[in-house]
C-alpha cells in the first residue's frame, strides 16, 4: 500500500525552491503570552524561541533585514473580529499588555521592523508587502508561532506574493506537537522549503556563526 509521502512524491510535490539572492527574516508573534501555557503557549514554543536566537544572530551578522510581528488589539475591544470570536482571549493582547510584548531574548534591534497585526497572516492588514518590496526581498526565512496558525498563514501569503518562504524548523513551535508536525509536513510539500539551522548555515556558507 502506498504511504502518504509516496503519494506526494509521485504527484510532483515538494520541489525545492532554494535560497534566493535577497533574504530577510520574519519572526512571527514570539511574545510573552505565547511562552506561557496558561495563556497561549506550551508545546515546543520555548525551544523554538531558543532556536530563533541563533537565527537572529545569523541575520544580524549577515546584514539581512529582520521583521518581527506582534498581535495587538484595541484596549476597548472595538476591533473584535471573526478571528477573536473563535479565540476571545486574544483580545487581551493590547499594546501595553505584558502578554503582547516581544520576549526579551528576541528584543528587536534598532532598524528591525515591528509589525502589529490582528489576524493570522503577517501580511494581512500590515505594511509587510511594501517593506519586502522596497528591499527587493526574494526569500523569507520564517520563524515564530504557532506553526499551525500564524506561521502557516504567513507562509501561504508569502508564496502568494511570490516570495520564497523557507521555514526554519528549529525556530517554529506550537502549543501541541501534533499540529506542529502535520503543518510542517504540509507546508514542505506545497508552499515552503524546510531547513534546520544547521542546514541554513551550510546553505549560506562556512562563515555563518554558530549562535
Amino acid at each position: 500500500m502506498e504511504n502518504e509521502l509516496d503519494i506526494y512524491q509521485r504527484q510532483g510535490f515538494a520541489q525545492p525552491m532554494g535560497l534566493g539572492q535577497a533574504p530577510a527574516v520574519l519572526i512571527i508573534d514570539f511574545v510573552v503570552g505565547f511562552t506561557d501555557p496558561t495563556h497561549f503557549g506550551g508545546g515546543n514554543i520555548g525551544a523554538a524561541i531558543t532556536g530563533t536566537r541563533q537565527l537572529l544572530t545569523l541575520a544580524r551578522v549577515r546584514g539581512w533585514p529582520v521583521a518581527h510581528t506582534r498581535v495587538v488589539y484595541a484596549d476597548d475591544g472595538s476591533d473584535v473580529s471573526a478571528f477573536t470570536m473563535k479565540v476571545p482571549a486574544l483580545l487581551k493582547l493590547t499594546e501595553t499588555s505584558p502578554l503582547s510584548q516581544i520576549v526579551p531574548e528576541l528584543t528587536p534591534a534598532p532598524g528591525e521592523a515591528v509589525f502589529r497585526k490582528k489576524h493570522a497572516s503577517a501580511f494581512f492588514g500590515t505594511d509587510l508587502v511594501a517593506w519586502l518590496a522596497f528591499r527587493r526581498i526574494d526569500t523569507l526565512l520564517v520563524a515564530g508561532c504557532t506553526t499551525s496558525g500564524c506561521v502557516r498563514a504567513s507562509v501561504i501569503d508569502a508564496s502568494a506574493h511570490n516570495v520564497r518562504p523557507i521555514v526554519i524548523t528549529d525556530c517554529v513551535g506550537d502549543r501541541a506537537v501534533g499540529p506542529h508536525e502535520a503543518n510542517l509536513f504540509d507546508m514542505g510539500q506545497k508552499y515552503a522549503d524546510l531547513l534546520s539551522m544547521d542546514e541554513l548555515r551550510a546553505a549560506v556558507g562556512s562563515n555563518a556563526p554558530a549562535g
